[in-house]
């Protein structure tokens, strides 16, 4: 069998997971790996055969959608020129997380796709949104990356089709521990919008996985770090909390090693939006922004003992024979 399995490099949730993921597709056939987008920050330590520009989200300094930027790298053209060049008709089965383009060449040559990943998850209406809906937030979920068949990614099983998170074996083999650090990993987020706020809570020591770090860097209580799944995975393990965005990835591996949590979810995108509703329903702190007018909440969250509720972890084989299983 010959597979293509699509990612995109919008964020770094979709290139962990394909690391995850990979082997277990190795095992049942031939893979290639697409990888769509330009800024992940996170390396690709597999094999890609194929690399496209995509359609990428772009953010603003200090946690929104760059609208503008955005706006400029769109190419119509260009997006249908690298969907055209693409063989999916080659492949016995493609899957595709999340990756307009892909989708694209699937629809132009009437060819079979399955999106496996979070975004798939909001098929479903059982899968939580907002009190106020996004009309256009649900109409790019559901049809950006169209296909045939939809297999989806969440904190809970909300429809038949939805399994659990995809969690690192690092993660499932680890004991994870409390070193008493707080992680952060707010990729939305300059330096200068947070730093005056977390030098304030003089108290805690802060591992900050920021953009532009190229090695380990202290100043007082704030330990900055590159973007590496080495020092990322090392600081969740044996943090006592997690400060993060809303995406899926990282709240569900701190969920399942049991870790304090607080979302601020991507002014502006939806489907982060829609995250912070489930994690909310679920006992989460959310902060809509952190500055200056309610960083009490979050001093206070520092020091909060609430339970942090848990999440399973997928079974990677058992998903993965439910999508060979579809019609």
């Amino acid at each position: 069998m010959k597979i293509l399995y699509a990612v995109q490099a919008t964020g770094n949730g979709h290139i962990s997971r394909a690391h995850q993921l990979f082997p277990y597709l190795q095992e049942i056939g031939e893979t290639d790996i697409l990888l769509s987008g330009s800024n992940a920050t996170l390396k690709m330590d597999i094999p890609v055969k194929y690399r496209t520009r995509g359609m990428s989200l772009f953010y603003s300094e200090c946690g929104g959608l760059d609208y503008w930027k955005t706006f400029k790298e769109f190419n119509y053209n260009r997006i249908i020129r690298e969907a055209r060049s693409l063989p999916v008709e080659n492949y016995d089965l493609v899957i595709n997380d999340f990756d307009h383009i892909t989708a694209k060449a699937c629809q132009m040559k009437k060819v079979k796709s399955t999106q496996f990943g979070h975004q798939g998850s909001f098929m479903s209406a059982h899968t939580p949104r907002p009190k106020s809906k996004n009309l256009m937030g649900e109409f790019i979920l559901k049809n950006y990356a169209p296909a045939t068949h939809y297999v989806g990614l969440h904190f809970e099983r909300y429809d038949k089709f939805i399994f659990p998170p995809v969690i690192k074996n690092q993660f499932i083999n680890a004991k994870p521990l409390d070193h008493g650090h707080i992680s952060i990993y707010l990729p939305s987020f300059d330096k200068k919008c947070l730093e005056e706020i977390l030098l304030q809570a003089s108290d805690t020591t802060f591992h900050w996985f920021l953009k532009g770090i190229d090695k380990p860097v202290i100043d007082r209580n704030i330990q900055y770090f590159p973007v590496s799944q080495e020092y990322f995975n090392d600081s969740l393990l044996h943090c006592h909390g997690i400060l993060t965005g809303g995406g899926f990835e990282t709240p569900a591996e701190a969920l399942y090693l049991g870790k304090k949590l607080l979302t601020i979810p991507i002014n502006g995108q939806y489907e982060q939006q829609c995250n912070a509703a489930a994690l909310e329903k679920m006992g989460i702190t959310k902060l809509s922004k952190l500055d200056h007018s309610n960083k009490t909440i979050f001093y206070d969250w520092l020091k909060s003992t609430s339970k942090t509720p848990l999440v399973e972890a997928n079974n990677i084989k058992e998903t993965l024979d439910f999508i060979m299983n579809l019609d």
